[in-house]
């Protein structure tokens, strides 16, 4: 069967790495780095490269993730300079659970603490829960560069899109708002000092799907400048025959990312090995 070539031309002069982002982020002071988009598209593996990146360059970065596998211990441990955490989404929602009832039993009902379980099986419980457990990281970490892997929801943010409404799910149950999701909220919404790196394949699905993970974060205040491609055959300059046809059809997706980023992103080549360690440096080139 014969290969398809794409006749799409690439929209720019050349193919932008990795090290662009990470010296927008670091010259322009960042304090709080998500990286965001579709499972299975990198989002650890980057996160780990640009904490490297930044810490490479005299930077104290923080690594945070909710990966329930820890992956990232895998890709990168505390040797590079970079303090690594974990946010336990289980133990976060049953500590939440447990101040909740415990404030609740204080001054209500036997009948209104039903109520009150009854609305924490809700899901949103659980993104509460461990968006307080990530403001209290990033409150920790005044003196750092806080990079997450997996970012709370957006479903989250738009719930929490003030303090308002955040007060209005706590009151239900008789809790209260921790200082550190107060400060949390305003800070991500401040462009200065937040970035949300959104990473994703040449492919259709990944390429749309962050795009409306882009337009969700718009509604939520929240500004996003950086792309990222990752795992791209295009990048590779690879000789093989059906590889480059593959290669060839991911042009139309990098000139969709262009687009859509005006020019903010970068292209991460495939390699057909995890990459972990100090090699995380290899991305940046």
């Amino acid at each position: 069967m014969k290969n398809s070539f794409s006749d799409e031309k690439l929209q720019v002069n050349e193919i932008p790495k990795l090290k662009a982002i990470i010296e927008d982020l670091y010259s322009s002071n960042k304090k709080v780095i998500f990286t965001m988009g579709k499972g299975g598209v990198g989002k650890t593996t980057i996160a780990a490269a640009i904490a490297l990146g930044l810490a490479d360059k005299g930077a104290k970065v923080h690594l945070t993730t909710t990966d329930p596998a820890t992956h990232l211990k895998f890709v990168l441990d505390e040797s590079y300079g970079i303090t690594i955490s974990n946010i336990d989404e289980k133990k976060e929602l049953k500590k939440y659970k447990e101040e909740v009832l415990s404030k609740a039993g204080e001054t209500m009902s036997e009948e209104d603490l039903e109520y009150v379980k009854e609305d924490l099986r809700s899901p949103c419980t659980q993104e509460i829960a461990v968006f307080r457990a990530f403001a209290q990281i990033v409150e920790k970490s005044e003196n750092e560069i806080v990079v997450i892997d997996t970012a709370p929801t957006v479903h989250t943010l738009l719930l929490l899109d003030s303090t308002e409404s955040y007060n209005r799910e706590i009151q239900r149950s008789q809790g209260d708002i921790p200082e550190s999701v107060k400060k949390l909220l305003p800070k991500l919404r401040n462009e200065k000092e937040t970035e949300v790196v959104i990473v994703t394949l040449a492919e259709t699905t990944p390429v749309y799907e962050a795009k409306r993970l882009e337009e969700d974060l718009k509604r939520a205040g929240i500004k996003s400048k950086w792309w990222v491609i990752n795992s791209s055959l295009l990048a590779t300059n690879t000789t093989n025959d059906i590889l480059k046809a593959k290669a060839s059809n991911e042009i139309i997706w990098i000139n969709k990312v262009n687009e859509i980023s005006n020019g903010n992103f970068a292209v991460v080549q495939w390699r057909n090995e995890e990459i972990k360690g100090k090699k995380l440096l290899d991305l940046l080139k």
